[in-house]
């Protein structure tokens, strides 16, 4: 029997992010194996961008980024799923994928859950 704690999870997100990387860190010291994916290298597919909208909706693009503060107001009208198509470093990162489940962000909660 496989114990979920031994089930690898896929974090997304870009390998320059310092969120990103110290969540990678931790989550690997902590025994866990991490599947990256770098979404401006190998950006999401048509499918796991509309599951990360329904499940994080607009929360899902960074508006606090710096790809967004160069985003002229017309090019910040869209879709979240139209946006981080268009520039993927606009998604709020990282977003971790684990037994089927997504988390958004690194902060206790997420810690919490993939921590232990």
């Amino acid at each position: 029997m496989i114990h979920a704690r031994q089930v690898m999870l896929t974090l997304y997100g870009l390998t320059t992010c310092d969120t990103c990387r110290l969540a990678r860190k931790q989550i690997e010291n902590s025994g866990r194996t991490v599947v990256f994916q770098d979404v401006r290298k190998n950006p999401l597919s048509q499918d796991q961008l509309a599951r990360f909208v329904a499940e994080f909706s607009g929360a899902l693009v960074n508006r606090r980024s710096t790809t967004w503060r160069n985003l002229s107001e017309a090019e910040r009208i869209g879709t979240p799923e139209t946006l981080i198509a268009r520039h993927p470093t606009l998604m709020k990162r990282p977003v971790i994928e684990d037994g089927g489940a997504l988390t958004l962000g690194w902060d206790k909660t997420a810690k919490d859950r993939h921590l232990g």
